[in-house]
């Protein structure tokens, strides 16, 4: 039963950060309908971000771990989104009346861009952080116990802060209105004032500062990264956005979390060198099943 628990308090706390990056996909893909793949890639350059924000502050002085945190998430977020918007610019922009394919060649071949410049410009072998908050809490179950970490329990309070402003700022703002409103119908939204280039770079830069957000925690969590870590949890946000309903804010919140439980349970109670072939399998079950994901709604061809 207390393995059981863990493996919860675990799948927890790994499905919220999923559920940050799949955020991405889909409001990208909600807004141009388009699939971002270089945005596993945002992640990774958010930890070496998270990386050099350390030094950085720990340069200058600065001991005390609430400045550290916010300080680190105020600048990962910030260069973050800046190269959201870069992307968006270059990659995307260019090609937006174009053929899909044409779009998701210059994604991939962006994916490999920041992939070949990080590891060109910080090198190809393993980076780490050093460990910030140490500490957990511990509940007796039986004859065992469940452990939270410190660290666990602050991703998971940044992570449902973070997706709860994303939600009030979508729902209930100017910038919100005008995001629902280009997604709907981009067209009739550029006739009625809305400004649809502008709206979706900010979607762009709203995305990487989500992934950025989540970089900041699980490098802060784990310690280590390179320049390859955002291909595989960039998948599996992707998957997490398809078993939600890719488009839907609230899908990729829910699929993140059902995801990071599934692995979590997967690994714990079956075997934890095959939950990467459980999470893709999950993928393939979720494309045959539900394509349009358990809150998405399938599309309707206007004529």
């Amino acid at each position: 039963m207390d393995i059981v628990l863990q493996q919860l308090v675990n799948g927890l706390t790994l499905g919220s950060v999923y559920g940050l990056i799949a955020i991405g996909y889909t409001m990208v893909y909600g807004i141009i309908g388009m699939i971002n793949f270089a945005h596993g890639d945002v992640y990774m350059v958010s930890a070496y971000i998270t990386a050099i924000a350390i030094a950085l502050l720990t340069f200058f002085g600065i001991e005390s771990f609430p400045i550290i945190i916010i300080g680190t998430l105020f600048l990962t977020v910030a260069v973050t989104g800046a190269y959201g918007w870069v992307i968006e610019r270059i990659a995307y922009r260019p090609l937006r009346n174009s053929s899909r394919l044409s779009v998701l060649i210059s994604a991939i071949g962006m994916s490999l861009i920041l992939q070949n410049y990080v590891q060109l410009s910080q090198g190809a072998n393993q980076q780490g952080v050093p460990t910030l908050l140490t500490g957990a809490i511990r509940f007796t179950v039986g004859d065992g116990f469940v452990q939270i970490t410190y660290m666990k329990l602050l991703i998971l309070f940044i992570s449902l802060l973070g997706m709860g402003v994303l939600t009030y700022v979508i729902q209930k703002t100017k910038l919100g209105r005008m995001c629902r409103a280009t997604q709907q119908d981009r067209k009739m939204a550029s006739i009625l004032g809305i400004d649809t280039d502008k709206v979706i770079s900010t979607v762009f830069v709203i995305g990487a500062m989500m992934a950025a957000l989540a970089g900041v925690l699980v490098t802060l969590d784990y310690g280590a990264f390179d320049f390859y870590v955002g291909f595989i949890i960039g998948i599996k946000a992707f998957t997490a956005a398809v078993l939600g309903g890719i488009g839907s804010l609230p899908g990729a919140m829910l699929g993140g979390l059902i995801l990071g439980l599934s692995e979590a349970l997967f690994a714990g109670l079956i075997s934890s060198d095959y939950k990467d072939v459980f999470s893709f399998s999950l993928l393939v079950l979720i494309l045959i099943i539900r394509p349009s994901g358990l809150l998405g709604k399938p599309e309707v061809e206007k004529v």
